[in-house]
Order: C-alpha cells, then sequence, then structure tokens
C-alpha cells in the first residue's frame, strides 16, 4: 500500500493540504479561503476557530479527492503564515480573541514606547529582529493588557500562546501537545536565537508569563499523534516551519550561501548562512532557518513590499491589462523602457531602504512612452528590488551566490525571469514543483519519520523546470542599475 505525506499549507488568506508521493509530486490539493477581519484601519485580525475548521475541510476533501485512507498518511507537515498570534483558554482551548494576523499594525505604539526607552539593540541581538508590530511578541502583549482579566489568567498559568503551527498542532493532538519549532520561536521577538531558548529579559519588557509558552523544539522531529477521533487513526505529526523557512527547504537550499525568493504579493529573500547567525548591517533579520537534529541552521531574510500586487495594480487599479498574464507578451513587444523607470513604492519600500514613507514614482516619461514601455518598467523594477536586497545580503553575508533559486506566482512570467537573471549576472532556477512552502514541510515530515532518508536525497529529486541564463552585457547591466539607483534616490527626496 502506497504512503504519502500530507503538508497543510496555513497561509494568510487560505488553508491548503497538499499531499505528496515519494517522488515529491503533488498528488492532490485542496484550498479553503477564510474570512479577513478589519476591525480598524490597519488592523488584521483571523478567527483561529475557522482556520481550524478550514484546515480539517480541506485535509478531508484532500483524502477524498486522491481517494486514499488516512492510514495511508506516513506523516503530517505544517508551514505556516509566520508571526500571527494565538492566545487561548487552556482547559476549554477556546481563543479570547480573534488571532492578530503578521500585518496587523495595532501594536505600534507598543513597539513605539520600547525603541523610546532604549530597546532596539537589545532586542536585535538577542531575537535578530527589529522592533516592529509584524512580530508576535507585543501582539501576545497587546491581547493580556486589552481582553479584560487576561493578564491574570495568564499568570495563574490558565493561558496559553501559540503561532499558528502551534494551534494547529495543539488542535490536531487533541490539546495533549504544546510546541512549535525553532523557526517559528525566532520570529516571535522573545526568543534568543542564539542561545536557543526563550528570554527572560524579553518576556519580563514584554510582562508575558512563561507558562504560555510553547515548547520549542526542531522542525523535524515527532511532535506527536493526531486524535484518533480526528481521523479514525493515529498520524504522525513530525515537521513544522514558518513558511518562508519551509520555502527555502523545499528548494533544497542547504548550502552556506544558497538564496532563494519568492515573488508573491511582495518578495520573500532567504540566503542560508549555515550554522553562523549572520547579523546585518542593512536592516534584514537575522533568523533560523530550521533545526534538524542537533543542528540549527540560519538565514538571513530580506523582504520586497511590492512584486506581484504591482502587477494586480496595472491589473485593477490602471487598467492597462485584463490579465496578469498579458504583461509577460506586452513587455516583450518593445526592446527597452526608453529610460522608463517605475519605483513601486505604493506602500514605501523594504529592505535595504526601511522608508514607510517614500511613495510610488515613474520617472523617464517621453511622448513616446506607451502602455508597453510602461509595464515593462514595472516588471523590471521587481529585479531591481531583488538586486537590491541581494547586494545586501552578499555584503553581510560575506558571500557570492552562484545561482538564485524562485517560487510565487510571478515565476511563471518569463520575461521577468530572464530579465531578473541578466541583472543578477546569474543563473535563475526555476522548479518543476512551484508548491514549496508545502513541499519543504512535506520533507521536514518525511525525514523525521525516515520516508526520505537524508537531505542528499532530497537535493536528488529537486528538479529544475527552466534555468534562465544571463545574456546582457557589463555597461549595459550598469548603467541600467544606476538608473533605478537615481530614481529610487528621486523617489525618497519627494515627501
Amino acid at each position: 500500500m502506497e504512503r504519502f505525506i500530507l503538508s497543510l499549507d496555513q497561509g494568510t488568506t487560505s488553508s491548503r493540504a497538499i499531499l505528496f508521493n515519494h517522488d515529491s509530486e503533488i498528488v492532490y490539493t485542496a484550498q479553503e479561503e477564510f474570512t479577513q477581519i478589519f476591525p480598524q484601519p490597519g488592523w488584521v485580525e483571523h478567527d483561529a476557530e475557522e482556520i481550524w475548521n478550514s484546515m480539517v475541510s480541506v485535509i478531508s476533501a484532500c483524502l477524498t479527492g486522491a481517494g486514499i485512507q488516512p492510514g495511508q498518511i506516513a506523516a503530517i507537515g505544517i508551514a505556516n503564515q509566520r508571526e500571527t498570534t494565538v492566545v487561548w483558554d487552556k482547559m476549554t482551548g477556546k481563543p479570547i480573541y480573534n488571532a492578530i494576523v503578521w500585518q496587523s499594525r495595532q501594536t505600534a505604539s507598543i513597539c513605539e514606547r520600547l525603541i523610546s526607552q532604549g530597546w532596539r539593540e537589545v532586542v536585535r541581538e538577542k531575537t535578530g529582529l527589529l522592533i516592529d508590530a509584524y512580530f508576535s511578541g507585543t501582539k501576545a502583549a497587546w491581547i493580556l493588557d486589552e481582553v479584560p482579566g487576561a493578564r491574570a489568567r495568564a499568570e495563574q498559568g490558565e493561558l496559553l500562546f501559540g503561532t499558528i503551527d502551534t494551534w494547529l498542532i495543539w488542535k490536531l493532538t487533541g490539546g495533549r501537545v504544546h510546541v512549535t519549532d525553532y523557526s517559528n520561536a525566532s520570529r516571535t521577538m522573545m526568543f534568543d536565537i542564539r542561545e536557543l531558548k526563550w528570554d527572560r529579559q524579553l518576556l519580563e519588557l514584554l510582562n508575558i508569563p512563561a507558562s504560555m509558552l510553547p515548547e520549542v523544539r526542531p522542525s523535524s522531529c515527532l511532535y506527536g499523534v493526531t486524535d484518533k477521533e480526528l481521523f479514525g487513526v493515529e498520524i504522525a505529526i513530525a515537521g513544522a516551519a514558518g513558511d518562508q523557512q519551509a520555502a527555502l527547504f523545499g528548494q533544497a537550499c542547504f548550502e552556506e550561501g544558497a538564496v532563494k525568493n519568492t515573488y508573491g504579493t511582495g518578495c520573500f529573500m532567504l540566503m542560508n548562512t549555515g550554522s553562523k547567525a549572520v547579523s546585518s548591517k542593512h536592516g534584514l533579520l537575522t533568523t533560523i532557518a530550521w533545526g534538524i537534529g542537533n543542528r540549527v541552521d540560519y538565514a538571513l531574510e530580506g523582504s520586497v513590499f511590492v512584486a506581484g500586487s504591482a502587477i494586480q495594480w496595472l491589473r485593477d487599479g490602471l487598467r492597462m491589462i485584463e490579465h496578469a498574464e498579458e504583461s509577460e507578451s506586452l513587455a516583450s513587444s518593445v526592446e527597452s523602457t526608453e529610460g522608463v523607470y517605475v519605483v513601486p513604492a505604493l506602500v514605501g519600500l523594504g529592505t535595504p531602504y526601511w522608508d514607510s514613507d517614500v511613495r510610488g514614482a515613474v520617472f523617464g516619461l517621453t511622448r513616446g512612452t506607451t502602455k508597453e514601455h510602461f509595464i515593462r518598467a514595472t516588471l523590471e523594477a521587481l529585479s531591481y528590488q531583488t538586486k537590491d536586497v541581494l547586494a545586501v545580503m552578499e555584503e553581510d553575508a560575506g558571500l557570492s551566490i552562484h545561482s538564485l533559486r524562485v517560487d510565487g506566482g510571478a515565476v511563471k512570467n518569463n520575461f521577468l525571469m530572464q530579465f531578473q537573471s541578466d541583472l543578477l549576472n546569474v543563473p535563475v532556477d526555476r522548479p518543476v514543483v512551484g508548491e514549496t512552502t508545502a513541499l519543504g514541510a512535506a520533507y521536514l515530515a518525511g525525514l523525521a519519520i525516515g520516508y526520505w532518508t537524508s537531505q542528499s536525497e532530497i537535493s536528488s529529486q529537486w528538479k529544475i523546470n527552466r534555468t534562465f541564463v544571463p545574456d546582457m552585457d557589463d555597461v549595459r547591466r550598469r548603467d541600467l542599475y544606476e538608473g533605478w539607483r537615481k530614481a529610487v534616490y528621486a523617489a525618497r527626496a519627494f515627501k
């Protein structure tokens, strides 16, 4: 009887269950969206119970659709939207407030207070993170402060905290297991990434009782088994990682200096820095990639705020295209942008600028500029921003990359991938299996139970759909990027 790995990919807008076979092929996928809650401008919340119910629903749909029995699942791996925070009652299992999503800015005032009190460098040194509302620590503190009686209940040991991986494992095991993995713990702003433990000083700073926190364990290990009442059999839960770290693993970026870039709504670029936690001088985050056995691997992470959303803007805001796919043929229909640069700072600029006040701008327009030039310039901007991040990543790590592995919706665009290769002057590898986040979670679970024997075996299964090879001379590459640098400088001057 063939056995499979079930990957639970719990994202920001939907929950998915993806079944993989031993050849790393997708057997079946089920997906279900859930409600986005916006109580106030800048606040984003989810109903944690609805997330759980959506997960149960897609698991069932996946098994039914694939025509397999629960007993054929060798293990479950989990990849999750990172930083999103749940606090629940230990006895009833009911959340005491909505899950506060990673995007939510409702704890910005707590962060401003911590920064004004001079905690920036302490937090940076211990956690590798910036003090920001993005991370889980201030979200948990906000819930304890704002929900009546919550702080007293937490201090009495009645409440539990977790990111989405922790919440799902707790529910899957019928409340028997309260754990997280190193990669998710490293995104809480409460975990010392070098000492590999919850940090007492940071917990006191945020006034969060240690009794609330999950046990931190490797990303690939047996956490527990599913409650028999759920599927009729006990299934091993054996892998967990934050979504971007899972994608790094799913891309088989196991070597020091290996880099992947995910082109989604924004871009997330991670570089494996091996067993060394590299501190950044350019606003990159230092984070844990994964833990396997007694070894922990670290990563540098940079983010581009607007990537795929720029193509959506061309479609929905400017109505230049009807479908995102059209952008490729229209951009390819002109030889160049004729000197046009689009700086898509629609919500500010991320790494390495960290400028939330800058707004989008267009430079170099002439009477001869056409829609095609504008679309091409917008696509090129995704590549320029990626080069911005990679340049500081290489400088901080003291490493030069030899290729870039890519995933996410926008990598289907051949023009974009070729221009990216040309601009970076390295090959860009697009894999056969685009679902790298889910695949990474599956690999972590499979390794823990011997379904796959080693990372070497996984590397041998990682297959390339297409490699884009650089085809641009050095002078043109330098001139194009210099134009981009000028455009960003000018956009930042206009405030």
